[in-house]
């Protein structure tokens, strides 16, 4: 009998997650909130819920929700101002347990990473074990608590992870695996935005089984270059690497709405949860950028893009929106209804702690 080489066995992916962190810090360091929901963001006309506590969510707040919607849906709900810092913080204890098991972290923000545990520094051979031993380490640093995912790709561990929320884990196999994506709404699949997810819809895929009864080719005439992406993963199958310390040429996001937007004052809160998502991945993986671009799509289907760029690194988030700010308040009067926003980072590169320029006087 032959062993099997060691690229060929599956792979030991955990995804840890963090339980709706940062309520879970503002909960932990003010014994006042526990048990109340809570709203890590600004209430103001257009705030945005960075983050919310799993009482908040019972009423069905969740993340990048308008603030004003998130009062009307829980009139009792408490907002407190986020603490970017502290966050980091606590993200960076975190971050030192994962080393403690693996180099091969990949931060995908401040609250959550993969890990590929398949050959580790324990030298442990079952990746559920180790999983659970990190969560208890977090749980006795931080007093927070984590949910992990554990599959052989990261698609299924990132699937996985949200699986026994919170405080929980949840492994596939390589035998479920396809199983699992077939039973699974497209719009829960990590990749799959809320655009997306709508034109699966008008195409008849709905599940993961639908998605597995298209062809490589359809996929790809109708979702571009991510069709093989989407092939893959609807038969369980993903062979992206855990990447450790990868800089980025640039991080965005964006978003596509329900109803084409004809005013600032939507489009800027439309805009907050971008900007969020953006410095939260900059943030978890110590980088910063010089160069911000605004992507409009407006309702004909039109594009353009304003970019500014600074002398050094945004030093912070704050300075993010500035920017964000400037770039879109010239737009408007907008001649016709904005149906995508996004926002972007690029000029990227490692942060020096030791020099952080203050540009805010500066834009």
């Amino acid at each position: 009998m032959t062993n099997v080489a060691a690229s060929e066995r599956p792979r030991k992916i955990v995804h840890v997650d963090m339980d709706a962190f940062y309520a879970s810090v503002e909960q932990r360091d003010n014994p006042e909130l526990r048990g109340l929901p809570v709203a890590v963001g600004s209430p103001a006309a257009r705030g945005v819920v960075a983050a919310a506590s799993y009482e908040a969510r019972r009423f069905g707040v969740h993340s990048a929700m308008p603030s004003v919607t998130a009062q009307r849906k829980c009139p009792g709900l408490i907002f407190v101002k986020p603490r970017f810092d502290v966050y980091k913080a606590v993200s960076l204890q975190i971050r030192a347990i994962f080393a403690e098991y693996t180099p091969m972290i990949e931060p995908l923000s401040l609250d959550e990473a993969y890990l590929d545990v398949t050959e580790n520094l324990k030298g442990m051979e079952i990746a559920t074990e180790i999983a659970d031993e990190i969560r208890a380490k977090i749980k006795a640093t931080t007093g927070l608590t984590a949910s992990a995912g554990i599959s052989y790709n990261k698609f299924l561990a990132k699937m996985a992870s949200g699986e026994n929320k919170p405080n929980g884990q949840f492994v596939i196999t390589p035998k479920n695996g396809p199983a699992f994506v077939e039973r699974l709404p497209v719009k829960k699949f990590h990749g799959v935005g809320p655009a997306t997810a709508e034109k699966m819809h008008r195409l008849g895929i709905e599940t993961g089984a639908d998605l597995r009864r298209m062809t490589l080719e359809f996929l790809v005439e109708h979702f571009g270059k991510s069709g093989p992406y989407f092939h893959g993963i609807a038969r369980g199958l993903d062979n992206r690497q855990v990447r450790p310390d990868r800089v980025r040429k640039s991080v965005g996001a964006e978003d596509t709405f329900s109803k084409d937007i004809h005013a600032y004052e939507p489009a800027r809160e439309g805009l907050q949860p971008l900007i969020e998502k953006v410095w939260d991945y900059c943030e978890a993986n110590e980088i910063g950028g010089k160069t911000v671009t605004l992507k409009v799509k407006y309702a004909d289907f039109s594009q353009i893009t304003r970019s500014k760029t600074v002398t050094a690194p945004l030093p912070s988030v704050g300075d993010l929106e500035d920017l964000v700010d400037l770039l879109l308040v010239a737009l408007f009067p907008s001649p016709k209804g904005i149906r995508l926003l996004g926002v972007s980072l690029s000029s990227l590169e490692r942060r020096r702690p030791e020099t952080q320029p203050q540009l805010r006087l500066a834009l």
